[in-house]
């Protein structure tokens, strides 16, 4: 057995503790790094920071790694970030935690501020209103890309077949992002524990009555539509982006489906157009895509906003990374967490379709916009080209098609 198998055998079996042993600098220096060059979505992001702490610095085998990968899969917040606190944690404790987090995030929102401050002195200047054409109908292609390629494992699963269609279809019609979620979730535990729930179906009669809340919670995204739009706000904005920081599923693209159903048929603070620019910018910056909040915080409050909005979406996953740790082994075992977590998967994937049917009807009607959201998906599905080259190439064809 060579030297590195009887290390990989004494980490599994706990004889070596790599926890606690880092160096807040080295943190630092290794998310700083991957703050400002890591491009591509959470899946390029989780490659580098495997290469970087497995292959290269050999802080983690491989197990450790899927470990802490798997972790992510059970909590809400975005992977890529959530990755970077648990490497931090592990490395150099709760100080570890909080270097790692904010040397990964702090590059994505001081690069996308800079983005905001040209986007709000010209953004409406001619030229960039073509650009930013092909960019929106690229960003399309880009989520329906990620939707068709996430979706290929649960075509075996017949709940995940079903559940992803229905949720697509309530999104269109503006039932409440969340409310669809946790009904997903709900209703994965109840396909998982269908043979228990049959037995004790006839203890079930009086139930309904309990659901009438239910209805309400259905009708607050149509409801909300309707409100009339008030000016924001940072304690608005805040809560905002607390409340999707603590119940995002499903990565960085279903964020859209959040922003079209609270901030622009919701509070009315956003247009469409303004959402898929704000959508955009986060794929063309490094780092975590909900960077896309600290795009908004500033087109709606400056840079106060940008903050706000920054810390107020990123809170969540630090808190539970820290909470989750030691009860990751019985959450794995669990069926029920199992079917909750098929359930929301299901649900984050018919929410990111949704969305792509919404803004579709309102970018693709033009001709230029449908042939570039064409090309971009096809070369999306045959080459899987990284998304940050797609907007470019959808930004440079809307150019292209402005001069004609």
């Amino acid at each position: 057995m060579t030297d590195a198998h009887r290390q990989n055998e004494r980490l599994r079996e706990g004889k070596i503790n790599t926890e606690k042993t880092g160096t807040p600098v080295e943190l630092a220096r290794l998310f700083v790094k991957l703050g400002f060059t890591a491009f591509g979505g959470p899946a390029a992001h989780i490659a580098m920071m495997e290469e970087e702490v497995v292959t290269r610095r050999k802080w983690f085998t491989h197990e450790q790694f899927l470990d802490m990968l798997g972790v992510t899969n059970l909590i809400p917040g975005p992977n890529s970030t959530e990755m970077a606190l648990h490497i931090g944690y592990r490395r150099g404790g709760v100080k570890g935690l909080l270097v790692a987090g904010a040397s990964f995030i702090l590059p994505a929102m001081l690069v996308t501020i800079l983005f905001a401050a040209i986007y709000t002195a010209y953004g409406t200047v001619p030229e960039l209103g073509t650009l930013m054409r092909g960019v929106r109908a690229a960003i399309i292609a880009v989520i329906l890309g990620a939707v068709v390629r996430l979706g290929k494992p649960l075509l075996a699963n017949p709940f995940q077949v079903a559940a992803g269609p229905a949720v697509a279809v309530l999104s269109i019609f503006r039932v409440d992002a969340l409310v669809l979620l946790l009904a997903s979730g709900a209703a994965g535990i109840a396909w998982k524990e269908r043979g228990a729930l049959r037995r004790i179906a006839g203890a079930l009669a009086p139930v309904p009555a309990a659901f009438m809340p239910l209805r309400a919670l259905l009708m607050q995204g149509t409801a909300s539509a309707a409100r009339a739009a008030e000016a924001p706000t940072l304690t608005g904005l805040g809560l905002f982006f607390l409340k999707v920081g603590s119940i995002l599923y499903g990565g960085g693209y279903v964020l859209v489906a959040f922003l079209q159903d609270g901030l622009v048929e919701g509070r009315g603070w956003l247009t469409q157009g303004k959402l898929l620019d704000a959508i955009a910018v986060g794929q063309f910056t490094p780092g975590p895509l909900l960077s896309t909040a600290t795009f908004i915080g500033y087109i709606l409050l400056g840079v106060p906003g940008a903050v706000v909005s920054t810390g107020a979406i990123f809170l969540p996953s630090f808190i539970f990374v820290l909470a989750v740790g030691p009860f990751v082994p019985r959450l794995r075992k669990s069926d029920v967490m199992k079917g909750f977590l098929d359930g929301v998967n299901a649900g984050a994937l018919g929410l990111m379709a949704g969305v792509c049917v919404t803004l579709g009807i309102a970018t693709l009607p033009d001709a230029a916009a449908a042939v570039i959201f064409a090309a971009a998906l096809l070369v999306q599905l045959r080459w899987r080209l990284n998304a940050a080259w797609i907007v470019a190439g959808g930004a440079a064809a809307g150019w292209l098609a402005g001069l004609i």
